[in-house]
């Protein structure tokens, strides 16, 4: 600008008459403002001048005619650009160099225009839909089957199995019992109410216990060690006369040899080896 100042704050000479520039107030000559304030272009390292444009991003100067993308030199005075590891491009060089591709559409994703991100994959907000609707996903919940999303409606009505117990629908995991789904905080022993799920179970009447209140409710005793035959796995056990054994337990009384699959005799209560039987 040019005034009535008397002096150049820094060099004293009389401005009269002459362009100057205001800093804080007090009045400098180009010569001198240039020398002690103009930023240097990030470009071409030379001052830019108080008379020329100076652009600046994040505390970086640049002249107005080298503002321009670092790879393919088009200037980006009022045009979008990004920035990566502090180089400036033109969002066309940026895209094909750094920006990420839709999973769906396989075209980039614009800098600038909203991504979404989901399992590792990017999408357009206007590609990531839900596959039977085809409503946007957004943040809303959703569930993922064959590597397509759903909004959590649209799941329930096609794909969700409904739990036998609560009749709510099961939307992961769940267990299969009778051929009937269940959640797996539902399957649980119809006795003592403990989930079942991974744990050993007995079914009775098509209700499922827990091996616990089996052997307590229903469980025969083991005529030799009284304790419950649950017949559990591969567990093999005998039965005579209304009396039950566990195929460890079914042993002669006198000399503990196994009678499992050998013949033998009885004696009031007890069973005996034929040799034992016999010299009685």
């Amino acid at each position: 600008m040019t005034s009535n100042h008397t002096d150049c704050h820094y060099c004293l000479q009389s401005l009269h008459g002459r362009k100057y520039a205001l800093r804080e107030e007090n009045a400098y000559c180009v010569s001198c403002y240039d020398s002690l304030f103009a930023s240097p272009c990030e470009e071409c390292k030379q001052p830019i001048e108080c008379d020329s444009k100076d652009l600046a991003y994040k505390g970086r100067h640049w002249h107005e005619r080298c503002f321009k993308c670092a790879k393919c030199s088009r200037s980006l005075v009022e045009k979008p650009f990004a920035a990566k590891d502090e180089i400036l491009l033109c969002t066309e060089c940026y895209s094909n160099e750094y920006s990420s591709k839709c999973f769906h559409c396989q075209k980039t994703i614009m800098p600038g225009s909203r991504k979404m991100e989901f399992k590792g994959s990017s999408w357009h907000e206007s590609c990531f839909v839900c596959q039977y609707c085809r409503q946007p996903l957004g943040t809303k919940p959703l569930i993922t089957k064959d590597n397509e999303n759903y909004c959590v409606p649209c799941f329930e009505k096609q794909f969700a199995h409904h739990c036998y117990s609560c009749k709510k629908v099961i939307t992961s995991g769940g267990v299969t019992y009778h051929d009937r789904p269940w959640h797996k905080e539902c399957f649980v022993c119809a006795g003592c109410k403990t989930q079942l799920s991974g744990q050993r179970f007995i079914s009775k009447d098509e209700y499922p216990y827990c091996v616990d209140c089996f052997s307590k409710l229903y469980a025969k005793k083991c005529a030799a060690c009284k304790k419950p035959i649950t017949a559990l796995g591969s567990a093999k056990f005998i039965s005579f006369e209304e009396r039950q054994w566990h195929g460890e337990c079914f042993n002669c009384a006198k000399c503990s040899v196994s009678l499992v699959g050998q013949g033998f005799l009885t004696q009031q209560d007890d069973v005996l080896c034929h040799e034992c039987g016999s010299a009685s």
